[in-house]
């Protein structure tokens, strides 16, 4: 890997780290060695925090091919199916320009005052923000493999949580919800996938309420409505109201 692109996959992990992590430092990992200090290692509210995350984001039996689904499992330094790096990464505002997203999902996710589209600016929505937005790249033993996490098909309520080719469409697409963010203390955020085209209550990441990552089989991630009751003018959820398994953050590195 180039010095360059050394710079960007470290830029990309702590982008991860710093926007889902609402609060404090990140602990250590569940990456293995070879994947290294910059691999994110994501979890969920619903079973840990920062100190102690217990399951992370998992490829189901390893399985490094399109359609593989993404589940939670206990972390470990020794398990390459948790191995996670960012390689694109930035704002929603960029995605867009890469024509990565809709002008309907950056008039909401990543938009300032009006955005460019062919023929002139249209105003952006109500509340509107130019939000962090990556892919996450399954990365076995630290080797990129082209797979990210990501929807078959346009977001709708319950699509699978799969692997899927990286930088091809907004599947793989994933914008931290900074709206809810700026008031959030330790308790993670909602990723909101880059296909929704709900912008009352987005499709957001979630693990299955009455599933626990050791059951079999495995419980699978899948996407459905953001929860929670929204504020006055129903723009976006009420933090307090939404649910742990749709709140995320992430750890960097290698377990001891």
């Amino acid at each position: 890997m180039s010095i360059k692109s050394k710079v960007l996959a470290a830029a990309a992990a702590l982008i991860i780290a710093g926007t889902l992590a609402a609060a404090g430092a990140t602990t250590a990992g569940a990456a293995t060695p070879s994947c290294g200090p910059f691999c994110a290692d994501i979890f969920s509210w619903q079973f840990g925090n920062f100190h102690h995350p217990q399951f992370v984001l998992d490829v189901f039996r390893q399985g490094s091919k399109v359609g593989q689904p993404l589940i939670l499992f206990r972390e470990s330094n020794a398990d390459p199916a948790e191995d996670f790096s960012a390689e694109f990464n930035g704002t929603t505002s960029a995605f867009y320009a890469a024509g990565l997203v809709s002008s309907a999902v950056a008039l909401h996710y990543g938009c300032t005052g009006t955005l460019a589209i062919p023929g002139g600016q249209i105003p952006c929505a109500p509340g509107s923000a130019d939000t962090a937005a990556f892919e996450i790249e399954y990365a076995p033993f630290g080797a990129n493999s082209g797979l990210c996490v990501g929807l078959a098909s346009t977001a709708v309520r319950g699509e699978k949580v799969t692997l899927q080719p990286c930088g091809v469409s907004s599947r793989t697409v994933w914008i931290v919800d900074t709206n809810d963010q700026a008031v959030i203390t330790d308790a993670g955020v909602p990723l909101i996938n880059g296909s929704d085209s709900n912008f009352s209550h987005p499709f957001v990441l979630t693990y299955p309420g009455n599933g626990y990552p050791t059951d079999i089989p495995r419980p699978g991630l899948y996407v459905t409505n953001l929860t929670g009751f929204t504020q006055p003018g129903g723009i976006f959820p009420v933090l307090g109201s939404i649910n742990s398994n749709q709140l995320w953050s992430a750890d960097l590195g290698v377990l001891p």
